[in-house]
């Protein structure tokens, strides 16, 4: 089975990172999704190794070391929701900082984003991170989108075995992967105000991350709960309507999806990547990040990302 990180296609194996040069791990944060978490941790323990992979577990959860055998597992208390963006982003930014220490590059993503390379640009990720000279890099990303299958995948399965509808989306082109200590937020990098104006924004082409909240339909159906639980929760600064009527956001967001006109793979992709070169320089929060764009087509992935 051929993977979007593609060095076993040239006859590597996974072991052959671990010896070179640079050394590069990836972080998430987890509570309950555990179909998703299963999919990063298969997806980046074959290419990283599972010993320079990093899990936060939102409460206690022993579920999770039995997904991710071999990775670190950190559990933090779940004890406080209030503010939970603003604290979780900088906890894992100091994590984040700390992990470079040893890494040369730290991947960070949430446990439902895969970060994915096509085979016809990129042999493998060192190669790809071997060749870039910006402090931080961005994906173009896509939402993957499960309309045909009522059943549950098994957690071996990898998603792109079965899912193939995508909708870009530049919400999700987020910042993924850093070399320097540099913070991720709101979906890019937080930078001193005196070099928001000429932080280079690198957003390789090739390089993608698949949002995987829609890609399957039983998964998202758990997850919904879970999530209308928090947001109906009570406490200042809690998730709002999106989560407080999570079914309801995500039936529409699928439906809308599937109502979209088709385009091919390489139209689309093109279309998305050429609309999202120039990004977001806030100067109130001094972020850096892509345009928050909806774009209006649907595509199919190239065979390339599953079997």
């Amino acid at each position: 089975m051929a993977f979007p990180f593609c060095a076993n296609s040239l006859g590597e194996s996974p072991s052959a990172f671990h010896s070179a040069a640079m050394k590069i791990c990836a972080l998430t944060m987890a509570y309950k999704d555990h179909w998703a978490l299963s999919q990063w941790f298969r997806h980046y323990s074959q290419y990283l190794g599972a010993e320079n992979l990093y899990v936060v577990s939102h409460g206690g959860d022993p579920r999770i070391q039995e997904i991710c055998p071999g990775a670190s597992v950190l559990t933090i208390p779940r004890d406080r929701l209030q503010g939970f963006d603003h604290w979780r982003g900088r906890m894992l930014n100091g994590f984040q900082q700390g992990l470079l220490e040893i890494y040369d590059w730290v991947i960070r993503s949430d446990a439902d984003e895969l970060i994915c390379l096509d085979p016809n640009r990129w042999t493998s990720l060192p190669e790809m991170l071997q060749a870039q000279e910006a402090p931080a890099l961005f994906a173009l990303g896509f939402n993957l989108f499960d309309f045909s299958w009522p059943t549950a995948s098994s957690p071996q399965e990898s998603v792109f075995d079965r899912t193939h509808d995508a909708v870009f989306t530049g919400h999700y082109s987020k910042a993924w992967a850093v070399r320097r200590p540099i913070g991720l937020r709101r979906h890019g990098v937080q930078l001193r105000p005196a070099r928001l104006a000429d932080f280079p924004f690198v957003m390789p082409r090739g390089v993608y991350l698949a949002h995987l909240k829609f890609a399957d339909t039983t998964a998202l159906t758990a997850m919904t709960e879970v999530r209308k639980e928090v947001g109906n929760a009570k406490g200042p600064g809690l998730p709002g309507k999106a989560w407080q009527q999570a079914d309801q956001e995500a039936a529409d967001k699928i439906s809308e999806a599937r109502a979209l006109p088709h385009l091919p793979w390489e139209e689309a992709e093109k279309t998305a990547w050429d609309g999202l070169q120039t990004p977001v320089r806030d100067e109130g929060k001094s972020v850096l990040r892509s345009k928050s764009l909806r774009f209006q087509f649907r595509t199919t992935l190239p065979r390339w990302f599953g079997s």
